[in-house]
């Protein structure tokens, strides 16, 4: 499709693979996210399809969303769109299952999550390390409580430090953990889950199901995913810590907090 999203099907087209680039960074951004989006279309036209795997180019998933897009004058644009993605995915009535190697930070951890499957490499590096620059993450904070509990997703979203593949698995976010020195382990896995869980079933029924569980997730995120971007817009942004916070990171310095 291009070399930001490219497609492979496999399975006689039951199963689409979407793998997101360039490498190594798979950042997040907005043109990355309009390629997804049209990937993800073109998933639920083809009737026959039953899972869609999302994963990133060479070793790593995606280090996460373009910072450089976070600006407050890229923000109030580039929030809402990516909201709207993570939406089309937790709604999509083809079972999204994103396989994880690497680091899976930030909007790429968000990406990932909304996924209706996990399968990830233990050492992989999950995080979301947005207070590191004074703002947070909206997705994160409507859906990991839901995934991992309350104590579990404050200490993730507050703290902004790094989970292995291994740590997620153990928190029951991920469906499987594969080691990370066995090469090829996690696509094997992948493939007898496919194999055995996927294909035998019927993609219409698999469709309906997929609606049904998602139902009170997609309900959720849809009553919160608003208030939050209004929050982080409306009021985090006007905060001088937000904008230092974003423009330290661009600019390769320390941040240099005022607390207001």
């Amino acid at each position: 499709m291009s070399e930001l999203i490219k497609i492979e099907e496999r399975f006689d087209k039951s199963v689409m693979q979407l793998t997101m680039g360039p490498a190594p960074a798979n950042i997040v951004s907005a043109p990355l996210m309009a390629a997804l989006t049209i990937a993800l279309e073109a998933g639920e036209k083809n009737k026959n399809c039953k899972l869609i795997i999302l994963t990133g180019e060479g070793k790593h998933f995606s280090y996460g969303a373009s910072v450089e897009e976070h600006a407050p004058k890229e923000v109030g644009k580039m929030l809402p769109s990516f909201h709207k993605l993570i939406a089309k995915m937790i709604s999509h009535p083809v079972p999204i299952l994103s396989r994880v190697q690497g680091r899976c930070l930030g909007g790429g951890f968000e990406v990932a999550m909304a996924g209706h499957f996990l399968f990830t490499e233990s050492s992989a590096q999950f995080a979301v390390p947005e207070i590191k620059l004074g703002v947070f993450p909206p997705p994160a904070c409507a859906l990991l409580p839901l995934k991992v509990g309350d104590v579990r997703a404050n200490e993730m979203i507050l703290s902004g430090e790094n989970f292995t593949g291994e740590e997620l698995f153990r928190m029951g976010m991920a469906n499987d953990v594969s080691p990370t020195d066995l090469p090829g382990e996690i696509d094997k896995r992948i493939q007898l889950f496919i194999e055995k869980k996927i294909l035998p079933k019927s993609s219409s029924s698999i469709r309906m199901a997929t609606q049904a569980s998602r139902m009170f997730m997609r309900e959720h995120f849809q009553k919160y995913i608003e208030k939050l971007e209004s929050l982080y817009l409306k009021e985090l942004m006007q905060t001088a810590d937000a904008n230092e916070g974003i423009m330290a990171f661009i600019e390769k310095r320390p941040a240099v907090w005022k607390n207001h």
